[in-house]
């Protein structure tokens, strides 16, 4: 879990570095509320996976899928609510929202995997 703390920190920074220094147009000015769904969903997910690690790891798989399809299902409520709320700069929202969605994939991939490494 401190991971997942530690990694919303670094694009946080990343994400303030880029609005305050270099103007970025590429960025949606509600990032920080994004990041915060984010860091949320890692917690729950984090929680979810933990039970799916008990009992010597036999529903490891099922806990695992269920946790994508939780993070999907969340993910695309969060972004259809926003969506009806008339965001500004549409496009620009999905794209950020989508970036940090693979950036957190792809870092609970990087997890997983070294974890599974280590327990071979």
């Amino acid at each position: 879990m401190w991971r997942s703390v530690l990694f919303t920190a670094v694009l946080a920074i990343v994400f303030f570095a880029a609005e305050r220094f270099m103007q970025a147009r590429w960025v949606h000015p509600a990032w920080k509320i994004i990041l915060l769904f984010f860091l949320s969903v890692s917690f729950l997910l984090h929680r979810l996976m933990e039970a799916g690690f008990q009992n010597k790891r036999e529903k490891f798989v099922q806990f695992y899928m269920a946790s994508i399809v939780v993070r999907l299902l969340l993910s695309i409520a969060f972004v259809a609510f926003y969506l009806y709320r008339q965001v500004e700069q549409k496009q620009l929202f999905v794209v950020t929202f989508l970036v940090l969605y693979i950036c957190y994939t792809g870092f609970e991939i990087y997890g997983l995997s070294r974890n599974l490494r280590r327990d071979l």
